[in-house]
């Protein structure tokens, strides 16, 4: 029941949000690691622009990898990969309230 708007990295994805003006967009769901731009780099962008909006990280690296590398703070919402659509739903339903 969700729309989805899709991008290829963090850069596409800042075209995507700005091709859409002032439309309500109430999560993004990034990886931490793509070319370009990287998830932390984008949601800190996004968040600026639209402070509403809510973030949950994927990735292959452990949430605990993430943190002791400063690539986001502890309590930020994440997903490790491989995860399977069922985890995801469960997850974008607990981030979104």
């Amino acid at each position: 029941g969700y729309n989805v708007l899709e991008a290829s990295d963090g850069m596409d994805a800042l075209k995507v949000v700005e091709m859409h003006g002032t439309s309500k967009i109430d999560l993004l769901v990034s990886d931490v690691v793509m070319p370009h731009m990287g998830g932390v780099d984008l949601a800190r962008t996004l968040t600026t622009m639209r402070p509403e909006l809510k973030v949950l990280f994927i990735s292959g690296y452990t949430d605990n990898f993430a943190l002791r590398y400063g690539v986001f703070d502890e309590g930020v919402p994440f997903l490790q990969k491989p995860f399977s659509p069922t985890a995801l739903a469960r997850k974008v339903r607990d981030v979104l309230g």
